[in-house]
C-alpha cells in the first residue's frame, strides 16, 4: 500500500461515547500520520461532542469520500444527518440505534466500492439497536449479515495475547450445543490465516477445553472435549500445524500471557472475554476475523453512565485505528 490507507469510522450509537473518543483520537497527531480517518456518522453530534469537550476540531460535513480534506485539525464525517439534535446522552434510544446500523450499512457499502481500506467501529448499543427494529447480537454477526459471509469470528487482540472465540453472543448451553469439530477447525482455520497474513510465519495456537480442567479424562461433563474439539485438532496437527489442546482453561491464559502461545482458541464468550478485560478494556481490540474487509473495534461498549460527561478513555479506538492500519496494510501487500 503506497500510501496511508483510508479508514472508516462508524459513529456507533450516539447516546454513547462513540462521538467523545473519536474526537478525542482525532486530535492524536498521530492518527493521522498513520491514515486518513473518515467518519462516517452524524456531524452535528460529533460537533456538540467537540464543543462538551471543548476541542479545538473543526467537524465538517461532506457526503462523498471524495470531498474529504484529511487535514489534521479537521474531522471529516460522511453525514446521514439521522440524529436530532435534542437527542438525550446515555439513554437507549430507537432512533440511535437505527442510526447505528445506517452508520455501518453505509460503511460496508462505501467499502464495496473500494473507497474504503479498514473499518474501525465505535461501540453500538444492543437495545437500542434492537429497538431501532435490528435484530443482531452485535457488529460481528451485524457486518456478517451485510457482506453476505455465513460465519465469521470474533478476535480479541492485546498486547499479551490474542484470543479468538468458537461461540459469542449466545447463552452458555445454546453455546455448547453449538460447538462440533467442524465450527472448531473453521476458526482455528481463521486464527491460523489471520496469524500467517500478520507476519507470524508457524504460530503457536494453544485450544481451550469446555469443561474444567479440560474434563480430566472424563472426570468432569460428559465427553465434550473428545466428541467436538480433539477431531478437529488432529486433522490440523496432522497438516503440520502447532495447535494444542484440549488444555484447562484456568492455566492456559496465563500461558498465553508470558508468551507461550500465539493466539488463544476460546469456546465462549465469557471464557476468551473474561482474561481479555482483566487485562484493561483500554488495552483490547476487536478483530472480526473472515470479512472480506478489515474490521477493528473498542473492546468496550457505550458506557452511557458517562456517555456527554467528557470522561471516556480513546486509548482502546487508539489501539483499534492502529491495528486497522497495520492489518489493512498486511493483506494489501498479501493480496
Amino acid at each position: 500500500m503506497s500510501e496511508r490507507p483510508v479508514v472508516g469510522i462508524t459513529m456507533g450509537d450516539a447516546a454513547g461515547v462513540g462521538p467523545e473518543i473519536i474526537i478525542k483520537s482525532l486530535a492524536h497527531a498521530s492518527v493521522h500520520d498513520l491514515c486518513r480517518p473518515l467518519v462516517i456518522g452524524d456531524a452535528g453530534r460529533l460537533g456538540e461532542a467537540a464543543h462538551r469537550l471543548e476541542s479545538p476540531l473543526e467537524v465538517r460535513a461532506i457526503t462523498r469520500p471524495d470531498e474529504a480534506r484529511f487535514d489534521p485539525g479537521t474531522v471529516d464525517c460522511i453525514d446521514l444527518g439521522l440524529i436530532p439534535a435534542d437527542l438525550a446522552w446515555g439513554e437507549v434510544s430507537p432512533i440511535a440505534g437505527d442510526a447505528a446500523y445506517q452508520y455501518i450499512a453505509r460503511t460496508v457499502e462505501l467499502t464495496r466500492a473500494g473507497e474504503l481500506d479498514a473499518i474501525c467501529t465505535a461501540p453500538l448499543n444492543k437495545a437500542a439497536l434492537h429497538a431501532g427494529g435490528h435484530i443482531f447480537p452485535g457488529h460481528t454477526e451485524l457486518l456478517a449479515h451485510l457482506t453476505g459471509i455465513d460465519e465469521v469470528s470474533m478476535m480479541l487482540v492485546t498486547p499479551k495475547m490474542k484470543v479468538i472465540h468458537v461461540t459469542t453472543h449466545m447463552g452458555l448451553l445454546d453455546a455448547i450445543a453449538r460447538i462440533e469439530p467442524g465450527l472448531v477447525q473453521r476458526t482455528i482455520e481463521r486464527a491460523h490465516a489471520t496469524l500467517t497474513r500478520a507476519g507470524i510465519e508457524r504460530p503457536r495456537i494453544a485450544v481451550c477445553g469446555i469443561n474444567p480442567h479440560a474434563g480430566e479424562n472424563g472426570l468432569f461433563g460428559h465427553g465434550e472435549e473428545e466428541e467436538k474439539i480433539v477431531p478437529a485438532i488432529n486433522i490440523l496437527r496432522a497438516r503440520g500445524w502447532d495447535v494444542e489442546g484440549p488444555l484447562p482453561a484456568d492455566t492456559l491464559f496465563f500461558r498465553a500471557g508470558r508468551g507461550d502461545f500465539d493466539c488463544v482458541v476460546a469456546m465462549y464468550h465469557d471464557q476468551g472475554h473474561g482474561p481479555v478485560k482483566v487485562m484493561g478494556l483500554e488495552a483490547g481490540v476487536n478483530v472480526t476475523v473472515g470479512l472480506p474487509v478489515i474490521r477493528t473495534s473498542v473492546d468496550h461498549g457505550t458506557a452511557f453512565d458517562i456517555a456527554g460527561q467528557g470522561l471516556a478513555d480513546e486509548r482502546s479506538m487508539l489501539e483499534a485505528l492502529r491495528q486497522a492500519v497495520e492489518l489493512a496494510t498486511r493483506y494489501a501487500d498479501t493480496a
